[in-house]
């Protein structure tokens, strides 16, 4: 009998994320959903009947090992897709070292700490981490800093990461979509004043299919970086 794999999967509450998440659930797959607190792991445990939740606040990583302490981790760790992100736009000249934290600790830190809780896992599976990055951190523009600076550090940190595990078999991916229309995107429009027409933009379950073609690629081939464009 097959064993199923077993994905960890950050974001899956909108966009790219639940795009993931539902492909994954459909075809059978175990589902641990990360949630920041307990009301939205109730909610996720509900959309997607028979996953587990592990609830910590990205935003917070000092206190993700105190949150995992006190919940149990799983045993088996195919795959660590790190999709939750947050950003908030503004000049180098007017944000503050609040929303410089706030970025850098959902978009990179938390997902250093919550990897390093699970790499064990990983190594004995010989596993996949994909770390769903965006096309600013390969280019930084105005008003795009603090987000941009989240976002190559990811980009580092998957690199880093590929060179030290890839002797354990460990398979890293760094995912590059451009503008997709997802809840953040609106967000963003609104920080740009610009009307939002969600059809312009990468539709997610386009950028979910790139990610598990990413997964399931046989075991002599790994995906290291994959950017994903607009096609309209």
């Amino acid at each position: 009998m097959a064993v199923m794999a077993t994905h960890v999967i950050t974001g899956a509450g909108s966009g790219i994320g639940a795009a993931v998440a539902r492909r994954l659930h459909a075809r059978g797959d175990d589902l641990v959903l990360h949630a920041r607190d307990a009301g939205r792991a109730k909610e996720l445990a509900a959309e997607f009947p028979g996953a587990r939740t592990l609830v910590g606040d990205l935003a917070d990583p000092d206190r993700l090992s105190w949150a995992f302490s006190h919940q149990s981790l799983p045993d088996r760790v195919d795959s660590l897709l790190h999709v939750a992100g947050v950003v908030d736009l503004g000049r180098v000249g007017d944000l503050t070292p609040k929303s410089w934290r706030h970025q850098l600790n959902v978009n990179l830190v938390a997902p250093a700490e919550l990897t390093r809780h699970l790499l064990p896992q990983l190594r004995a599976s010989r596993g996949h981490v994909i770390f769903v990055n965006s096309g600013a951190g390969l280019a930084a523009h105005a008003d795009w800093s603090a987000y941009a600076a989240s976002k190559h550090g990811l980009k580092a940190l998957a690199d880093s990461l590929r060179a030290e595990e890839h002797a354990n078999g460990v398979r890293v991916t760094s995912v590059y979509p451009g503008r997709t229309a997802s809840p953040m995107q609106a967000k963003v429009h609104q920080q740009e004043g610009k009307d939002y027409d969600p059809s312009k933009w990468i539709d997610p379950e386009s950028v979910a299919t790139a990610i598990v073609m990413s997964l399931d690629l046989p075991r002599d081939a790994e995906v290291n970086d994959l950017t994903v464009r607009p096609g309209r």
